[in-house]
This record gives C-alpha cells, sequence and structure tokens, in this order.
C-alpha cells in the first residue's frame, strides 16, 4: 500500500508539472502573434504593428507566415515602426485630420511608389510627379481612391488631396492598408471626367490615405511607417496569393483589433 502510495505521489507531480510547463508554455506566446489574434481569417501573411499604448507614436511590426502544418514563422526581425501623431482609435471611431491610426485588421492588396515596383508580387503603380490621393470629404465617388492626374474635368478638390510627389521620402515605396477604402470591384474609370470614380463610397468622415509606408522625419498623420530598408524588404515578401493582413493595435488592445 506504501509503495503504491509513494508511485500515486510521484505520478501526481508528474502530471503537476507537466500542467506548469504547458500553462508557462502558452504564457509565452505573446498576445501579437497570429495564434492569438481574432481577425486573421484566411490569410498567410500577417503584418502585426503594436504600440505600448493608445497615446503613443512609436511601436513596433512584426511579419509572420503560416507554413504548410499551420504553424506560424516571423519572417524579420521585429522592425521599429512609428504611428499617428494623434496616437490610436478604433477604425470604426476614426475621425479624418485628426492623425489617429486606425486600430483594426486590414487587407493588403496593391502597393504604389514614385519609384519602380522593387520586386513585390502584389499589384503595383509606379506615381509620378501629377498623382494624387483624393481626401476630399465633398466628393464621395472619389474619396480614398487613387488618382492619375489632377485634370481639367474633374470633380474633386486638389488643396483637399495628397500629391503624392510632395512626400518624395515617404512615399518612394508604399503599401495601401485597406482601411476605408472602394471595394475594387465598385471601382471604375470616368472617362467624362479623367478620373476613378466609385458606385459604393465608403465614409467621408474616417479619413483616407491610410498606408504602410517608408519613414518621414517623425510620426505620421495615421499611417505606419519604418526605414527605407524594411520597406523594401516587407514589399518584396508580401504576395497576394497569401492574403496578406495587417493588424494595428497597442498591446492592450491587439487580440480584440
Amino acid at each position: 500500500m506504501r509503495r503504491l502510495l509513494v508511485a500515486g505521489l510521484a505520478l501526481g507531480a508528474v502530471v503537476f508539472g507537466l500542467g506548469v510547463a504547458f500553462t508557462a508554455e502558452a504564457a509565452a506566446v505573446p498576445v501579437y502573434h497570429p495564434t492569438r489574434l481574432k481577425y486573421v481569417g484566411d490569410a498567410q501573411q500577417i503584418v502585426v504593428v503594436t504600440g505600448t499604448g493608445r497615446k503613443t507614436t512609436t511601436g513596433t511590426l512584426r511579419a509572420y507566415q503560416k507554413n504548410a502544418d499551420g504553424s506560424w514563422t516571423q519572417k524579420f526581425a521585429g522592425m521599429a515602426a512609428r504611428n499617428g501623431y494623434g496616437g490610436w482609435v478604433w477604425g470604426s471611431q476614426r475621425v479624418q485630420n485628426t492623425g489617429t491610426t486606425p486600430m483594426g485588421t486590414f487587407h493588403i492588396t496593391t502597393a504604389f511608389g514614385l519609384k519602380a515596383n522593387p520586386g513585390t508580387k502584389i499589384k503595383y503603380t509606379r506615381a509620378d510627379s501629377g498623382d494624387y490621393w483624393v481626401g476630399d470629404n465633398k466628393d464621395p465617388k472619389t474619396y480614398n481612391l487613387f488618382q492619375p492626374w489632377a485634370s481639367g474635368t474633374r470633380t474633386w478638390r486638389v488643396g483637399e488631396s495628397e500629391r503624392l510627389a510632395a512626400f518624395p521620402t515617404q512615399y518612394e515605396y508604399a503599401a495601401m492598408i485597406d482601411f476605408n477604402r472602394p471595394v475594387a470591384a465598385s471601382v471604375t474609370w470616368n472617362s467624362a471626367h479623367s478620373e476613378y470614380v466609385t458606385s459604393k463610397p465608403v465614409s467621408v468622415k474616417r479619413g483616407s490615405a491610410i498606408f504602410l509606408h517608408i519613414n518621414g522625419s517623425g510620426s505620421t498623420a495615421g499611417c505606419v511607417s519604418v526605414s527605407r530598408a524594411n520597406m523594401i524588404n516587407l514589399l518584396k515578401w508580401l504576395d497576394p496569393a497569401k492574403k496578406p493582413r495587417i493588424v494595428m493595435a497597442p498591446l492592450a488592445d491587439i487580440q480584440n483589433a
């Protein structure tokens, strides 16, 4: 009987030890790891951007790729990142011109730059000195759309739009974050006004032109930025076949983003 009691205690200790090990292993998985994020869906590439609080303007970007066995591998070392001068706010509550970075999960489907495609597989547009990104909230049909030039027949206001070449450092290379963007299938070319228009406008109050781009001199107006070398590496890595998404929020919110 004594031997059975000792054996039982030993087995209990082993099981307890395993429980501690499992708990420690679970705790070791950071909150920003793809396995702990809610809305990654069918994405096989995940870019995760975190800050230490909602008022912060700097943080860390990490990139993960899903393996054939369902596990995730971090592709690059954590990258220093910047976000909006207004900190963070949930995307559904964001207001234009507040300098806030939208918290949430968004697709990355296209990219652009003032220089030639650096080798990305996602759809890339080479921008030039006459190209704009519209933020005119009085013209919902062109809101948050790229426009190849400011034609004389345009319906949107130049003063309420970004001339991409005015940011030669930041927009040398950039990826579009699909925050508050019109669905691609709804966008057509309007030859009468020489502009792109959407048949399904998005909210003109929540803001436009939220990108992942190269660092400027400081915090952004709502975008996320990283160093030039890191931006090129990310673009070369992004693959539309892997349905990339970006998840952005402070650490305390990232699991609900």
